[in-house]
């Protein structure tokens, strides 16, 4: 038998993502940043999502690479290059001669698109792992306002709708005969957003009117005080592993790491 994978509690679900958003705005160097990505992979891993964690790896490195090579590339001599040197770079405009501006504008794409990987780890271990029903008991256990509960579950429940959506769409449109191939929506833009597009925003105004209607006939937002039938348990990895992230954050703000 396969042994059952584990999950952090919600609450710390949240919190990483808490110190994924910290990472991002304190701008921690390349080595720290590594080292809390490598962290947040980890339950990924652990809750048996391998395809997932493995390609956030492969693309976080890829990434990371891109960002590194920039930044040899546009070393001004001096042996060494910070965390940001595709971004200081391409907005100085070091290189404007040849094709080195097409490679500061993908430094700086990569090395955008890696400071954000930490949030994206995260909110996928998060909301691919978490039920609605686990995050509106951890948000209630955390006296969070039902204000904010309630948007916070409609938004939750719109991305999964509307990509629903998207593929009934598109499996309209290869029924029809319409932008068929992977590479149609590239080929054909103006029809793409004709077909694709218009429908797909009719459908996300009933779809956010819709879901907002189910939370409050659901009473989320009657003032009382509510019931959970989903048990939450915060347990001894999931705080050590919360300090296990907290405490390489800290070192690397501190400037330590």
């Amino acid at each position: 038998m396969h042994p059952a994978p584990l999950r952090l509690d919600p609450r710390a679900k949240l919190y990483l993502l808490l110190l994924a958003n910290l990472l991002l705005f304190f701008h921690v160097d390349t080595r720290g940043e590594a080292v809390m990505v490598t962290l947040f992979v980890l339950p990924i891993f652990a809750a048996g999502k391998w395809r997932v964690g493995l390609r956030l790896v492969v693309l976080y490195s890829v990434l990371l690479a891109l960002g590194l090579w920039s930044d040899a590339a546009t070393l001004d001599g001096s042996g060494s290059a910070g965390a940001t040197g595709a971004v200081a770079a391409a907005s100085s405009g070091a290189a404007a001669a040849g094709g080195g501006v097409w490679m500061h504008a993908i430094g700086l794409f990569c090395v955008g698109i890696r400071m954000m990987m930490p949030c994206f780890i995260t909110g996928a271990y998060a909301f691919t792992t978490t039920g609605i029903s686990e995050f509106v008991c951890a948000m209630r256990r955390m006296r969070v306002p039902e204000a904010v509960v309630i948007p916070c579950m409609v938004v939750i429940r719109f991305f999964p709708t509307i990509t629903h959506d998207y593929r009934q769409i598109r499996n309209a449109m290869a029924l029809r005969g319409i932008a068929t191939g992977r590479f149609a929506l590239v080929r054909h833009p103006m029809q793409s957003l004709e077909f694709i597009l218009v429908p797909l925003l009719m459908n996300a105004t009933f779809v956010s009117r819709d879901l907002s209607v189910a939370a409050l006939a659901k009473g989320l937002g009657v003032r009382r005080e509510h019931t959970c039938m989903t048990t939450i348990r915060m347990r001894w990895f999931d705080w050590s592993f919360m300090l296990v992230c907290t405490v390489p954050l800290a070192l690397s703000i501190g400037g330590v790491l």
